[in-house]
């Protein structure tokens, strides 16, 4: 019998439904695209930041082996404030290999969105436990010992928990009439991939500019460019639509204005460039009669950490925890969801607060907070117990 349905096979619905199915529940996974689909490179082209903690939940969920590209390990990452065309502030921050816990362990690892796709699509269809109703979509009703599931394809699932992994604009969420405080950015995100002369050396640079961040992060070559990196760049929306329009060469000098302080040598685009709408959101509570919200149908926050997803992951390695924790009780019980939010919500709500601040704080050109804030790097820079204690909540560990 089906024990728990996830709505939403994005990567934090897969990945919860592989973890979850690695720990003996049967899960049934329902999704209105079909898998292949979203393996498709020209559907997203972000790429993913994954922290160490993350990573040892998609091992331990049998999706890491399954992916077929090495993933590119960051071993250095570069914190400056500067403005478009100049140096960054020499009062900046770094994070090097005395801040890891050891040497094999770097502070994330760099993965496109199709390869992470892929390998999730692998670990749902080899992982005899789940059930794919994909593409299908579902009707919910809920009772109080359980939810019946009604699938457009004919099947209906008696289970005991419904999660919904939808997004941000959930339909359980909506269902349930669980409120949600949404914050708009009036910023648009610039996401590309480029080709540069000289390597990277493993290391990610974010730079807080007057209009937005912007960040470098490294990525495994290809036979076409060897040297390769991800660009996430913040503006807003008008600046960012103009960008987005320019010709591959002017977008590329765009790029080199904004990375001055990196010995990149030239810069080519390595494909076509995306735009998104950039805001933040939460809702007013995780948990619902016999239903609980994980990642963006939960929560979303500004990019400006690059923290976003694997806050979704820290999703399900809790309520993998949790659920581990109930194994032969009720998983949809009240006491087991409550027991959820209380090890997620406060930690999620204390991660949009801090990277709304960032952007609040840093998205300006003020002098008299410039120099603030560039102290305040400096400081952090020179207390290394700080420094690695920064590190190692970041790497979720």
């Amino acid at each position: 019998m089906t024990e728990i349905c996830i709505n939403g096979a994005g990567p934090v619905g897969a990945a919860l439904a592989c973890r979850l199915a690695a720990s003996g529940w049967r899960v049934l996974v329902v999704d209105r695209a079909g898998l292949a689909e979203a393996e498709d490179p020209s559907l997203d082209g972000r790429a993913y930041a994954i922290a160490e903690g993350a990573r040892r939940m998609l091992e331990a969920a049998g999706v890491w082996q399954h992916l077929g590209a090495i993933p590119q390990p960051i071993t250095e990452i570069r914190v400056a404030d500067g403005r478009p065309g100049e140096r960054p502030s020499a009062l900046g921050l770094q994070f090097a290999s005395d801040d890891r816990p050891s040497d094999d362990v770097p502070f994330g690892w760099m993965i496109e969105a199709r390869d992470l796709r892929t390998a999730l699509n692998a670990a749902l269809r080899t992982q005899p436990l789940i059930t794919v109703a994909a593409p299908d979509q579902a009707r919910f009703s809920f009772g109080r010992d359980g939810v019946s599931v009604a699938l457009n394809s004919g099947a209906t699932h008696e289970v005991r928990l419904a999660i919904a992994a939808e997004g941000r604009r959930s339909p359980l969420r909506e269902q349930a009439g669980i409120a949600v405080t949404r914050i708009p950015y009036h910023q648009c995100g610039l996401v590309a991939m480029i080709g540069h002369e000289r390597p990277h050396d493993g290391t990610a640079l974010e730079q807080f500019l007057p209009q937005g961040p912007f960040a470098r992060l490294p990525m495994r070559g290809t036979d076409a460019h060897p040297n390769r990196s991800a660009i996430v760049w913040a503006e807003s929306e008008i600046r960012a639509r103009r960008y987005y329009d320019l010709p591959d060469a002017a977008f590329a000098a765009e790029i080199a204005e904004r990375l001055r302080a990196e010995d990149t040598g030239a810069i080519t685009m390595a494909g076509r460039r995306w735009i998104y709408p950039l805001s933040a959101q939460y809702a007013h509570s995780y948990i619902a009669d016999r239903m609980a919200l994980v990642g963006d149908s939960a929560h979303g926050i500004h990019p400006i950490a690059g923290q976003g997803l694997n806050l979704g992951f820290r999703d399900v390695i809790a309520l993998a925890r949790t659920l581990g924790e109930a194994r032969g009780q009720d998983p949809g019980s009240r006491d087991c969801l409550m027991r959820y939010q209380r090890a997620t919500r406060p930690g999620n709500l204390a991660m949009l607060a801090a990277t709304d601040g960032l952007e609040r704080l840093f998205g300006n050109d003020n002098p008299v907070l410039r120099l603030g804030r560039d102290l305040g790097m400096a400081a952090v820079n020179r207390l290394p117990r700080l420094r690695r204690a920064f590190a190692r909540r970041a790497m979720g560990l």
